[in-house]
């Protein structure tokens, strides 16, 4: 039994890297029915392809479907994370694993099909299929590509969270300095500084709805100055992750430089393997 669950463990676990075959195959699988899922929820909120007789049963077949897969994927997930050295307690661990992170997406994703069966509130049940959505994240597990952004962001997280921070301080500035300008011309639109922050959100990422503009010639030229600003400031977590992201690169290339070189035992020469 125990090497059955170890063999269940590993099927199951979040990356494909160095899997073939079957376990390979199922992997694939569920990241399948996990993109179909995610496009069912979409084109079920289309009235037309939600109230076609037909399509409407296919939608319905596919969901029974999905979530008997789902549920079986998951308790298989709980009772073998106890192989993990995080979850080894046969209680315990269990019950860790099952409050962990992406465990509970995984729960609530399969939750609003058996609540039906218990609860009338189908609007509540609808908004926790959503959930479904979030288990897309999981692909990202599956390609090296999205795992070095990954990785870019965690590198250079201090650097983000202080240009955002940046942002932030700078939108609150811009925000009331275009409350006191514009409000004595418009007081029904500029009302506060909480409501002009929208206007602060919307002209320095230069969206531009229309509804909150300027109409002093002061507010016109602080507004496109912003407008300016916006642009410069927000570019600054794009060179950060970039650079973070290039460093990721070069640092694989070093890794797979390294590992296909060894020195030679006699003069200390760098040989490739």
């Amino acid at each position: 039994m125990p090497t059955f669950r170890k063999k269940v463990h590993y099927i199951l676990t979040i990356s494909t890297k160095g899997k073939k075959g079957f376990s390979l195959m199922v992997n694939l699988f569920i990241i399948g029915l996990i993109a179909l899922n995610s496009l069912a929820i979409i084109l079920h909120s289309v009235p037309e392809i939600r109230e076609h007789p037909s399509l409407g049963q296919l939608f319905i077949d596919f969901e029974i479907f999905s979530v008997l897969v789902f549920t079986v994927e998951y308790v298989l997930r709980v009772w073998a994370s106890v192989e993990s050295s995080e979850y080894q307690h046969p209680f315990w661990g269990r019950l860790k694993f099952i409050f962990s992170g992406w465990a509970l997406v995984d729960l609530f994703a399969i939750l609003p099909f058996f609540l039906t069966f218990f609860y009338a509130d189908f609007g509540l049940i609808r908004m926790l299929r959503i959930l479904r959505l979030v288990r897309l994240y999981r692909v990202t597990k599956y390609s090296r590509a999205l795992n070095m952004i990954k990785t870019a962001v965690r590198y250079t997280k201090e650097e983000l969270i202080l240009s955002y921070a940046f942002l932030l301080f700078a939108m609150l500035i811009a925000s009331s300095i275009i409350y006191y300008i514009e409000h004595p011309a418009q007081p029904e639109v500029f009302t506060s500084i909480p409501t002009s922050i929208w206007w602060g959100v919307v002209t320095m990422t230069t969206l531009g709805y229309g509804d909150m503009v300027p109409v002093t010639a002061l507010g016109k030229v602080f507004g496109g100055f912003i407008s300016i600003l916006g642009v410069a400031l927000f570019s600054l977590p794009t060179g950060i992750l970039a650079s973070g992201f290039i460093e990721q690169i070069n640092e694989t290339k070093r890794t797979q430089r390294a590992a296909k070189t060894t020195k030679c035992p006699h003069c200390g020469e760098e040989v490739k393997v």
